[in-house]
């Protein structure tokens, strides 16, 4: 298998715009109300749309910001649709109106992520710093669904919220969503403003990961812990000692990805075409309006770099779990400025990797 086809992207998210009706706390692009200078255009979009069509077919998400506030959101959905990319939208849900949800799935998508910090509208709405947002993300979710698009709910867990997680996992499996998805905070942003108070310790991440372990094991629909690649380590560990193949059938999408895709299989492009490894790695691997994204995919020496687990340092640089798991490259940029860095919110410590190799 050649680089190219090893690293092909499958997933990018497209930043439409940074503007946005909410004010959240762990915000990674301090998005506001303000309307940003220097957003792609459409015909920019169309051509970047072109050519990341011409050598793959990843999956498209169009965040923000909040996306739906750019009208022509539709007409690059359409666009995508036509090249026979899969296009998806991140939104906050606030905005989804029964004409807003039937232009999207005219426009060919199938899929949109909401956002649900909390079981309730008090731990949710503390999150979003909105009154309403939580009603309103609920009736979102309730018109995509109606509307034929599936809906997938986007948790960020914080200490805020970290004791709701159980009865977030019964709020989203009552509203019959397709995927739960649960990003650790990486202190980037707004979240770099939560990180004394708000980041969960090494084990308590360890805590609630082996927990959607279980959920994983035991449910019947998607759950995916994101921004969480040592749960890719848990899920082979526990398997292992339950005496369980980890496969497609059992685990879902979870037996096929590994932990970080930064600059591997995801980029991320920001509103004035910075394209970075993910949303929360702010180090830019080159501009799609200076040269092409393929060449920024293919060549540029960040994501080479990435793609080399020997250079990777600390408990990271020897694990045997690197291939599915890699630790979370823009959190240890964060926390230690050194993105090659080992994980630091990683329970598996050397001494525990010194001691199976003896």
């Amino acid at each position: 298998m050649k680089p190219q086809d090893q690293f092909a992207p499958r997933i990018l998210a497209w930043e439409l715009t940074r503007r946005c009706n909410l004010n959240c706390i762990h915000c990674r692009a301090f998005a506001s109300q303000s309307s940003p200078e220097g957003e792609l255009s459409l015909e920019e979009y169309k051509a970047l749309l072109d050519n990341v069509a011409s050598f793959s077919k990843p999956i498209i998400i169009l965040t923000g910001g909040e996306p739906l506030l750019r009208p022509d959101v539709y007409e690059i959905a359409a666009s995508g649709t036509s090249l026979g990319l899969t296009m998806a939208v991140s939104t906050n849900g606030t905005l989804i109106t029964d004409a807003a949800a039937k232009k999207l799935y005219a426009a060919g998508v199938r899929r949109c992520s909401i956002s649900l910090d909390g079981s309730n509208a008090q731990v949710h709405d503390d999150f979003r710093r909105q009154p309403g947002a939580f009603a309103a993300s609920i009736q979102g979710i309730k018109i995509l669904q109606a509307n034929g698009i599936g809906v997938q709910v986007n948790t960020s867990l914080t200490q805020r919220n970290r004791f709701d997680l159980d009865h977030i996992f019964k709020l989203v499996k009552s509203l019959g969503v397709a995927a739960w998805h649960l990003f650790m905070l990486v202190p980037t942003g707004r979240g770099s403003e939560l990180a004394d108070r708000e980041l969960i310790t090494t084990e308590g991440y360890e805590a609630i990961l082996n927990y959607l372990y279980e959920k994983n094991r035991d449910e019947d629909f998607e759950i995916k812990p994101t921004c969480a690649p040592q749960y890719y380590r848990i899920l082979r560990q526990r398997a292992q000692a339950e005496g369980i193949e980890v496969t497609p059938e059992k685990f879902g999408i979870n037996a096929r990805t590994r932990g970080c895709l930064a600059g591997m299989g995801f980029g991320f492009v920001s509103y004035q075409g910075d394209v970075f490894p993910c949303g929360y790695y702010p180090i830019k691997a080159g501009n799609v309006r200076e040269q092409s994204f393929r060449d920024i995919w293919e060549n540029s020496p960040l994501f080479l770099k990435l793609r080399n687990f020997k250079l990777y340092q600390g408990s990271c640089g020897h694990c045997r779990f690197i291939g599915v798991c890699g630790g979370c490259r823009a959190r240890a940029l964060a926390v230690t400025g050194n993105d090659l860095a080992q994980e630091p919110y990683c329970a598996y410590t050397e001494q525990m990797i010194h001691q199976e190799l003896c």
